[in-house]
């Protein structure tokens, strides 16, 4: 790899941290580009500029990773930074053309979404140890996923202004810098002041220590603003102990409240704006979800299933 290269790069991440990009998508971006930076490496392709890349060079790239059996979500995040990254290229005019444009996505089914029964939820709630401070957070964050249907990257950036305990309501910063305001139930609300206003929050203890933000609503043990990567770490850690599937995450939470709120008669145009999707079509997936857990349902308590 030349220096030029990774020059291309560095703009490349120059720009986004200027755009705001959140942790997870720059983080995403380092991988994928890593990616791409090895398979030029491993193959010895020497890349004198940018103009080099051609759509031939990202078809064998292509092929690479069809060869390594990546899945068809992880092919389609490497295009997707691919497209991103050449398309800012081109605008800075560090190259004349887009070889992206050449390139075609492969097609995604899209999958239905997890959901877990209210039984599931209860047993994965009760995991946290909540008479300690961190338990507590940890159980709060839960009731807060739950009662919202909030993104993990938003409840990692909420602050202490976006709280409004008297109408029980977040005002949340979601995708794209989209501001939108979400009602939460009584329940979260109390598990959320009692989090902010906990005994143990400004004051050092065995497992953590005192508060050293006093934007940030949620807090890792040292103190500062939670991140990504503890929230993910701590919910696996949960998840194990619970004993429910390997491929429920935080998100999984989302689908939940989502799922049941549309099986308790909540309109779809409402859950899309609480979700704060950009589009309804995103969020009529959740319509297949509920007739899928009504089928379980149906298909249990008939009476044929009983029989033999």
């Amino acid at each position: 790899m030349t220096s030029r290269f990774d020059q291309g790069q560095q703009q490349f991440f120059h720009h986004l941290t200027a755009k705001n990009a959140s942790e997870h998508t720059v983080r995403n971006y380092t991988n994928d580009l890593k990616s791409f930076s090895l398979f030029l490496k491993n193959e010895k392709i020497e890349i004198a500029t940018l103009e080099e890349i051609d759509k031939r060079l990202i078809r064998n790239y292509l092929a690479h990773l069809n060869f390594e059996k990546a899945s068809k979500r992880t092919i389609l995040r490497r295009l997707a930074c691919l497209r991103s990254f050449f398309k800012y290229l081109k605008r800075e005019k560090l190259i004349p053309h887009n070889p992206m444009e050449e390139i075609d996505s492969p097609k995604l089914e899209k999958a239905i979404p997890k959901s877990l029964s209210y039984e599931q939820v209860e047993r994965l709630f009760s995991q946290p140890e909540v008479d300690t401070y961190l338990g507590f957070r940890d159980r709060c964050i839960m009731e807060l996923l739950y009662s919202s249907g909030l993104r993990i990257s938003e409840v990692a950036g909420l602050n202490r202004r976006d709280f409004d305990e008297r109408n029980k309501i977040l005002r949340i910063l979601g995708k794209g810098k989209k501001e939108r305001v979400v009602p939460i139930t009584d329940m979260a609300a109390k598990w959320l002041s009692d989090y902010l206003n906990h005994p143990e929050r400004k004051v050092d203890g065995k497992m953590h220590q005192a508060q050293v933000d006093p934007d940030a609503v949620f807090l890792n043990k040292w103190g500062k603003r939670i991140t990504l990567r503890s929230l993910d770490r701590n919910f696996a850690k949960y998840l194990l102990a619970s004993g429910l599937s390997e491929d429920v995450t935080p998100h999984t939470i989302r689908h939940t409240i989502a799922t049941h709120w549309l099986e308790n008669g909540m309109d779809l145009k409402t859950i899309q704006v609480l979700l704060g999707h950009s589009s309804l079509v995103t969020t009529t997936i959740y319509t297949q979800v509920s007739t899928k857990l009504k089928r379980e349902v149906y298909d249990k308590a008939h009476p044929s299933a009983r029989e033999g």
